[in-house]
């Protein structure tokens, strides 16, 4: 009996140790950007300690089954079986260790099930990274699994007679532990369960993230997966609309009018990441925006590419958890800019240099309104293999530079997305050491090109160019609980427009899809959650962003951000922060239900 006891007791503090070494491991490895002291990593182990103590009790019940099944039974087939979970658990907690503490730099939240939507498409998945990167990481999973399973390999049943009455006593003490066990899986009596955010404790969100157990996180979150839809009941529904009313309104009165004529050739670049954080880097995007119409104060809707694009062309909201995109039965049902402009005579084509199968985007191109889709695989082999991700930007540059010069009786609407300032940030020109910023700059001087080369053409007369970032990206320290983390530019050029502009009005990137169908002179009643901000009717300015499990909110008064994870806000820069956090709930509630309801 105090063999089993002992053997259960190890068994469970290994595995504990093991988590708070991860822990431990995970701030320094993750350290780049993030300033904590040395204290901040004890804070962190005691914090993140009962969510470590919980997950530890799950992988105890395979052993205290066998320790059960031992009281009665003994064979050495439990021993090797014993010995093969031991082998299971210590690859499974060294591939989340590792991928958790390789992920984080780059989506900047713990370990989740969202990381399994792109096993789907691995190829995709792995342009981020580069042949070393790998080989390092896989180095690193088999010296963790090893270091793990050799902490376990010593624990093990032995052969253990007693009399009944001791095997009785022993039984007896393993049914009292059952509902030990469950209750502190659970996390204790209360009415709320184990969670992540009960191990948030700073306004530092890197130590929060680094308290949290990546397998608590992984497991706990395989039913938000970006095809599922998360219900969001804050309030009943009349107290929904009441508090969100005033700030989506769907009519263009007196609309301010930028555009020399309602029916230019109309090109969308959305320029990958490229978040006003990264300014400094983009001396071309500036001159841009002194040439001609700049919003100063647009915020882009989402953290994702996927996302992104959805808002930009559909002009729908993001969700914290939920990707539209990869949803078919729903994309298929939203409006889309290029529906629209085909509906009054437009060809229109999308420039993709990646896999455009990659989240499901062709798919969700063609529904919405793209009629030829020119991608990866349009090119040669060096030009498909000219970066990791695909085809490098100038050259799909030149093709939309060739497309717009191309003879045409028909207006047209192209799209764009590049690629080339991503991860691994491997670009053809070197101007700064800074490997990001430098990709950057790539992407800036493939713009000035493009505008230079096209202003040398007669189309420029008649093209209205939009630049803009599918999203923002966490640099130089910016993260999702600062104000201007999610500032994006967009840009109006082209000879189309009739003169500079500054225009400070606070908007979204999904307000793109009404400003701009409202400058074309045409309806925008399908897209209901974008607004024409150029318009007299928009009267209250706002601002929403949704990132993993969570939001934040932009209005006059400042700006707020709330995580569900820690279900409460984490970034309180507002003169009336409550006000925001209120209509970001009801927003979220609202968009969610709409979600819920496209398509049927």
């Amino acid at each position: 009996m105090k063999c089993r006891a002992n053997f259960l007791l190890k068994t469970y503090l290994w595995t504990v140790l093991v988590f708070v070494l991860a822990k431990v491991a995970f701030m320094l490895f993750c350290r780049e950007g993030h300033e904590f002291a040395f204290s901040d990593m004890w804070q962190v182990v005691w914090h993140g300690l009962s969510l470590d103590l919980s997950t530890a009790l799950y992988f105890l019940i395979v052993p205290f089954l066998l320790s059960v099944v031992n009281i009665w039974y003994w064979a050495n087939w439990l021993t090797h079986l014993l010995r093969g979970y031991y082998i299971i658990i210590s690859l499974v907690f060294a591939l989340a260790f590792v991928a958790d503490t390789s992920l984080y730099p780059f989506w900047q939240f713990k370990l989740d099930s969202s990381c399994l939507q792109y096993l789907e498409t691995p190829t995709e998945a792995m342009a981020s990274v580069t042949a070393v990167y790998i080989i390092i990481r896989f180095l690193a999973f088999t010296v963790v699994s090893i270091v793990i399973f050799g902490g376990y390999r010593n624990i093990f049943l032995q052969k253990n007679p007693s009399s009944t009455k001791l095997k009785v006593l022993s039984l007896s003490l393993h049914l009292i532990a059952i509902p030990l066990i469950v209750i502190g899986i659970r996390g204790g009596l209360d009415e709320s369960t184990t969670n992540i955010g009960q191990v948030y404790y700073s306004q530092n969100q890197f130590l929060n993230h680094s308290a949290v157990n990546p397998l608590f996180s992984f497991f706990d979150s395989l039913d938000k997966s970006g095809n599922e839809i998360i219900d969001y009941d804050f309030y009943p529904d009349d107290t929904c609309q009441q508090l969100m009313s005033e700030y989506y309104t769907t009519t263009s009165i007196d609309t301010d009018t930028l555009l020399t004529t309602t029916r230019p050739d109309v090109i969308i670049i959305l320029m990958e990441s490229a978040g006003e954080v990264f300014a400094n880097g983009m001396p071309r995007l500036q001159q841009l925006k002194q040439e001609g119409v700049c919003f100063t104060n647009c915020f882009a809707n989402s953290w994702r590419t996927d996302r992104g694009t959805v808002c930009t062309y559909s002009g729908y909201p993001s969700f914290p958890t939920s990707s539209v995109m990869k949803m078919p039965s729903k994309s298929r049902a939203l409006p889309g800019i290029a529906a629209s402009l085909q509906n009054v005579g437009y060809e229109t084509t999308y420039i993709y240099g990646g896999d455009i199968n990659f989240t499901n985007m062709r798919s969700y191109l063609i529904a919405t309104g793209f009629s030829k889709l020119i991608w990866k695989n349009d090119y040669n082999d060096e030009e498909r293999n000219s970066a990791e991700w695909g085809v490098r930007d100038d050259i799909t540059f030149d093709t939309l530079l060739s497309l717009i010069k191309q003879p045409s009786d028909n207006p047209r609407f192209i799209g764009y997305s590049t690629l080339s300032s991503h991860e691994p940030w491997d670009v053809p020109l070197k101007k700064y050491d800074d490997e990001i910023l430098n990709a950057f700059y790539y992407l800036d001087h493939c713009i000035g090109k493009f505008i230079d080369q096209i202003k040398q053409s007669p189309q420029w007369k008649n093209t209205l160019i939009i630049l803009l970032p599918d999203h923002s990206y966490d640099y130089a320290g910016a993260n999702q609980t600062q104000p201007d983390r999610n500032r994006i530019p967009m840009v109006w050029t082209g000879g189309a427009i009739k003169r500079p502009r500054q225009i400070t009005t606070l908007c979204n990137q999904t307000d793109l899809a009404a400003t701009l169908l409202a400058q074309l002179g045409l309806s925008h009643d399908m897209f209901r959650w974008s607004r024409d901000v150029l318009s007299s009717s928009y009267q209250h300015p706002l601002a929403m962003h949704t990132y993993r499990n969570g939001f934040s909110v932009t209005d006059p008064t400042g700006f707020m951000a709330y995580d569900f994870d820690a279900n409460k806000m984490v970034a309180d820069k507002s003169t009336d922060s409550k006000r925001l956090e209120r209509i970001g709930k009801a927003i979220l509630q609202a968009t969610t239900k709409d979600l819920k309801e496209l398509g049927k």
